[in-house]
């Protein structure tokens, strides 16, 4: 009975998983995506970059230079600052001095029925220059001049509400960048992939466009104000369609972010993340939940079988469970590689198992710490 159990898990998990790696994710790593469309005239509609700014003086006197060496033609920047009390405001004066398309509002306090980030965002979207937003954070910097073009083509020239895009994190040494890299491609993966099935259900807000009036009519955040984040995912999460949605896959259009640095900073980063999912739809949290499942019961089978059938002896389907292991981890490589390479324009994907073996106790055990966690907090 125990081994009829073990091939059951097993089989029930290699089916599931191999529609997530061949047909969903693989919709990403191998099918051609439409190209980004070509330079935008002196014409082009105008394009509000909008970045909620916490005690982020060091970050924002990195980026907002940066973000000036855009290439696309009508553009602002505003910036919310939200509660400082480092030197960013003198700083924002500073440099609206030398840059004169930038702008910026200040947020003196937060209303007791709201949370912090919200009310900063929807407060410098309601005061925006222009109605195509593209949001990033202050840690966050553009992967090349082109990106505004990009990241909001779906927008501007595709009538779509939303344009969903990719933000990675620097490559540094250690365990931590290395997982941290995995972590977010598998994330890129799930919604980047399903929004090509015209199922979006997510976004990131470090490289997230939609449009001022949609943002106005739907009531900015209603339903969500007092949830601590969810400003991207869940508002994604309830608004966007097939119809409405536009996927950016270019590394023209990807941002770069600094990654933490501890593990205890970076436990509580996504402890906040995967709290916002507990409120995500039902069906969008099942797709979520079963590629999550049926991991697990791959590797609780696969790894169940290996040792009941090595200490049994039986090496001839010691032999199928290690080969059909051996082809999943193949193909997950693979699958990553090429999906750095056409979202990243990178292709360093190194210690894939690990990670993959890894992720069974981050989903499960952070997952559920998470999901049932009542001490979130932006900052």
């Amino acid at each position: 009975m125990g081994l009829f159990l073990l091939w059951f898990l097993f089989g029930i998990g290699i089916l599931i998983q191999a529609v997530y790696l061949l047909l969903i994710f693989g919709r990403t790593a191998w099918s051609k995506t439409p190209s980004s469309s070509s330079s935008a005239s002196e014409s082009a509609e105008g394009v509000t970059v909008l970045i909620s700014a916490h005690n982020e003086y060091h970050n924002l006197k990195k980026l907002i230079p940066k973000l000036f060496e855009q290439e696309y033609p009508k553009y602002d920047v505003m910036i919310v600052n939200d509660r400082s009390t480092d030197r960013t405001k003198r700083l924002l004066e500073e440099m609206m001095a030398e840059y004169p398309r930038l702008r910026s509002v200040t947020v003196k306090y937060t209303p007791n029925h709201v949370t912090s980030k919200k009310y900063a965002l929807t407060l410098g979207i309601k005061v925006a220059k222009y109605d195509v937003i593209l949001l990033t954070d202050a840690d966050c910097m553009p992967s090349t001049p082109q990106w505004i073009e990009k990241m909001t083509a779906p927008v501007r020239d595709e009538g779509k509400t939303f344009a969903l895009g990719f933000s990675g994190y620097e490559s540094k040494k250690g365990m931590l960048n290395a997982w941290i890299q995995f972590e977010t491609l598998l994330t890129g993966l799930l919604y980047l992939s399903f929004g090509l099935w015209k199922a979006p259900f997510m976004g990131v807000g470090r490289n997230l466009c939609y449009r001022k009036s949609f943002f106005m009519d739907v009531k900015a955040f209603k339903g969500i104000w007092h949830l601590e984040g969810g400003d991207d995912d869940l508002f994604v999460n309830a608004y966007a369609t097939g119809k409405n949605t536009g996927l950016v896959i270019d590394p023209e259009a990807s941002t770069l972010s600094l990654p933490k640095e501890t593990w205890k900073e970076y436990l509580i980063q996504k402890k906040r993340h995967l709290h916002a999912g507990k409120y995500l739809r039902g069906e969008d949290k099942r797709k979520i939940g079963l590629y999550s499942f049926s991991h697990a019961l791959f590797w609780i089978g696969g790894l169940g079988l290996l040792i009941y059938l090595g200490v049994f002896k039986q090496w001839e389907q010691f032999l199928v469970v290690f080969s059909i292991i051996t082809m999943r981890v193949i193909l997950v490589w693979s699958i990553f590689r090429s999906a750095s390479k056409r979202i990243q324009g990178k292709v360093k994907v190194s210690q894939t198992l690990i990670h993959d073996l890894f992720y069974l106790a981050y989903f499960w055990v952070l997952g559920t710490v998470s999901y049932q966690a009542k001490d979130i907090k932006w900052k």
